[in-house]
């Protein structure tokens, strides 16, 4: 029987891999360093906070959501002292726009400014009330450049999406050491997650205890059948959230979008190593 995909989801799929070529694409490395954010976590945490502003820790530790406070505190504010947010921002365009020169030269051109043109159609009808990440990248200025507009459009969908997932695992009572535990119960090894979020052993055991204290998990660690439900009704809830701009394109026009995207993420995957500490979808 053929899985039938929510739109929001398969897009999502497609254009995740774009998005995360700021993470860890050898340009997107060399531009933060050259801005003076050396070390990887400097560019993650510098390039992706950077549209709040400079803001110290907690802000950040609230919309990333799954990062140990303490990994947050470590940056910041202390990597503002190295680089403003302005030359961040500077450093992750010109990194995510070098990388795709380079993964995108044998796709279409005509494929890239559809893709564009769709992509930042759906941003200008976003609602971003309720989603702190999306809003502060959907107020930036737009590039110039068809690549680096193709990324920004790709990461305000991505952190819209973002932002409602976490709304739905607060909704569900779940911190974020507990979401990461359930994630590797589901299709996800511990140790390629625990290490990059910052994440004690200690506090790991302890949210791995409330889980099957709340019957999600089973004793050896497994995802039980309620468990296995509940996350289905969490992802549900997170296509919904991110579902409602894709209600104003024509079915034709998601077909189109689906189609001209997929060479440009299948670029883009073949260029990121099969498992990151992003967890990135397995598209069908």
């Amino acid at each position: 029987m053929t899985q039938v995909v929510h739109p929001a989801r398969a897009l999502w799929w497609l254009f995740e891999p774009v998005h995360a070529l700021t993470y860890f694409s050898p340009e997107a490395r060399a531009a933060y360093e050259a801005a003076g954010l050396r070390g990887y976590w400097r560019g993650y945490f510098g390039g992706r906070s950077a549209p709040l502003g400079a803001v110290d820790a907690a802000p950040v530790v609230a919309a990333f959501f799954n990062f140990a406070p303490q990994m947050v505190e470590r940056a910041l504010p202390g990597l503002w002292e190295l680089a403003s947010p302005e030359r961040a921002l500077e450093a992750r365009v010109e990194g995510a726009t070098g990388a795709l020169q380079r993964l995108l030269v044998d796709v279409k051109p005509d494929l890239i400014d559809r893709s564009v043109e769709l992509l930042e159609r759906a941003v200008d009808g976003l609602d971003c009330c309720g989603r702190v990440l999306a809003a502060a990248n959907a107020e930036l200025p737009r590039p110039d450049d068809r690549l680096a507009r193709l990324w920004q459009a790709t990461t305000v969908l991505r952190e819209h999406r973002g932002d409602g997932h976490v709304a739905a695992l607060v909704a569900e009572g779940l911190d974020g050491c507990e979401a990461l535990v359930l994630r590797c119960a589901l299709d996800t090894r511990r140790e390629n997650l625990q290490p990059h979020r910052g994440w004690s052993d200690t506090e790991w055991d302890e949210a791995t205890a409330r889980l099957i204290e709340r019957q999600w998990l089973a004793p050896n660690g497994s995802m039980t059948l309620a468990g296995r439900r509940r996350h289905l009704a969490l992802e549900a809830a997170t296509d919904l959230a991110a579902s409602r701009v894709w209600t104003h394109f024509h079915r034709s026009e998601l077909d189109e979008l689906l189609d001209a995207l997929h060479p440009i993420s299948a670029a883009c995957r073949a260029d990121l190593a099969p498992s990151t500490p992003m967890g990135l979808p397995n598209a069908a």
